[in-house]
């Protein structure tokens, strides 16, 4: 095998230190309109006219964090509450709101900030409403807002309006992820971040303005959705963020190749129900092939696909015979996991059991072989029972050798690999600027669907015309987590 390419990295020692439900079923859970309405939260010149003014000490400034952590001797156990209000409004919109789910730690780190290298941090942007579409008896909505004073909104209008008829936020959070939604013939949850951007829409035509807006993970899990979502936001001139957490977690090694690194093949190794974690693969695919462009102006490069096909089973294996993806590019991106079981990967992607967790149950293993328009080959291998984590590998142009990395996420409760992307979603509502180019999701998504459409077509090769025109330039930096998670009492 060719050496790993020895671009350069830093050791951690140097950094500075379920059944397919319906919608909104659950027989346990009180209507959710009823439960905020009754919840004696949303009150009349208390939480429903939020101010920063009245939020007193719990609001959220943009106290430095050497400031804030001056107030507690114990930030890793004990953190200081924000020093002073908020400077701006935050309406978060969620499908569920509990213990561990996305909204509770992404959300969670603008209600209780967060530590950081320079000490304990909290966001410039205080959550003002929440609209929980699923209440179920573990919600944490009516805890979280007795005890920050936010409100809690009955609909999408409410949160972004504050009951005063007309937008009143500074930014959007839309974190459709976890909650009863039913699958489609395609194997894709349908949370519906699409309905909730059409909301978010009609208040800021109603309000003749527009504030950024997050949505977590891909767009829609319909290409033709996520296109005009896309299209939208560029047309009424509002930032649109979204995206996965695998892109900014830590890498090890740190691998960042050159913009205009050239690549014959690429591959990731990944794990999950197929559609919830295939976005997360692709998303930690396309941050590490899009830097094979160096930025060309306006329009941006060239990105896009121009064919997909999903295999499954031992087609997969056969398709690696074939030549049609590389064992060696596996080899490399195997040689990084932290996860990788003993044995032959083909026995224990076979032997791999039905999760109970899993909603919709595909067996593996699964392969998506993407065709980019320059040329560029690259496989996206799902191999639960042999791995359960994600890394990466490319054959490289020049110097010809392989390059190969893991995205490492801390585990939870912490699952810091979210505290990672809340960094870059805190930056974007600051300054209206995206960590990278919505595009990438639009392109990602795009492939997934496509993917999905491909396996239940018999591992057909879909042409992908949609795709194949779409340009952005990567960024300068891919904006991933340096150094460690794991803060030492200095």
């Amino acid at each position: 095998m060719p050496p790993e390419v020895p671009f350069p990295v830093r050791s951690s020692s140097d950094a500075k230190a379920e059944p397919i439900p319906v919608r909104g079923s659950d027989s346990d859970s009180p209507d959710r309109r009823q439960f905020v309405l009754s919840s004696g939260v949303v009150l009349a010149g208390a939480a429903a006219s939020w101010s920063p003014e009245k939020n007193g000490s719990e609001g959220g400034g943009p106290a430095s964090g050497r400031d804030a952590s001056s107030l507690s001797s114990f930030p890793r156990s004990r953190p200081p509450k924000r020093p002073r209000p908020a400077e701006k409004k935050l309406a978060v919109l969620t499908t569920i709101y509990h213990y561990l789910s996305h909204a509770y730690h992404i959300a969670g780190r603008f209600l209780d900030g967060y530590l950081r290298d320079d000490g304990y941090h909290f966001p410039s942007f205080g959550v003002a409403s929440l609209y929980v579409e699923q209440v179920r008896k573990n919600d944490l909505s009516r805890e979280l807002a007795q005890e920050h004073g936010f409100r809690l909104s009955p609909t999408i209008e409410d949160a972004l309006t504050l009951g005063t008829g007309k937008l009143a936020v500074d930014g959007v959070l839309l974190i459709a992820e976890h909650g009863d939604y039913p699958y489609n013939a395609k194997g894709q949850k349908l949370y519906p971040r699409y309905d909730y951007f059409r909301q978010i829409v009609a208040v800021f035509e109603k309000s003749g303005r527009s504030v950024p807006v997050f949505c977590d993970k891909h767009l829609s899990y319909d290409r033709r959705q996520a296109a005009e979502m896309v299209m939208t936001a560029r047309q009424m001139g509002f930032p649109l963020m979204a995206g996965s957490s695998l892109p900014v977690t830590w890498r090890r090694p740190e691998l960042e190749l050159p913009l205009g690194t050239g690549m014959k093949e690429a591959l990731v190794a990944s794990r999950g129900e197929l559609e919830i974690y295939g976005i997360h693969a692709l998303e930690a695919l396309q941050c590490m092939v899009e830097r094979r462009f160096r930025p060309v102006g306006k329009d941006g490069a060239v990105q896009g696909v121009r064919a997909v096909t999903c295999l499954q089973g031992d087609a997969v294996w056969q398709a690696a015979e074939e030549g049609r993806w590389s064992w060696e590019l596996l080899e490399h991106a195997l040689g990084r996991s932290l996860s990788r079981n003993a044995g032959d990967v083909r026995a224990n992607c076979r032997r791999f059991p039905r999760p109970t967790t899993w909603g919709n149950f595909v067996p593996g293993p699964i392969a998506f072989l993407i065709e980019y328009a320059d040329g560029l080959q690259a496989t996206v291998l799902q191999l639960d029972g042999h791995v359960a984590d994600e890394t990466f590998a490319a054959r490289l142009i020049q110097p010809p050798q392989i390059a190969s990395c893991l995205f490492y996420l801390p585990p939870p409760p912490g699952a810091a690999f979210l505290e990672a992307l809340t960094r870059h979603i805190e930056r974007f509502l600051e300054t209206g600027q995206p960590p990278y180019p919505v595009e990438r999701t639009l392109l990602t998504g795009g492939i997934l669907d496509y993917a999905l459409e491909s396996r239940v077509r018999r591992s057909a090769r879909l042409e992908t015309p949609d795709l194949r025109d779409i340009r952005y330039d990567p960024p300068a930096d891919s904006g991933f987590m340096r150094g460690d998670y794991a803060r030492p009492v200095q």
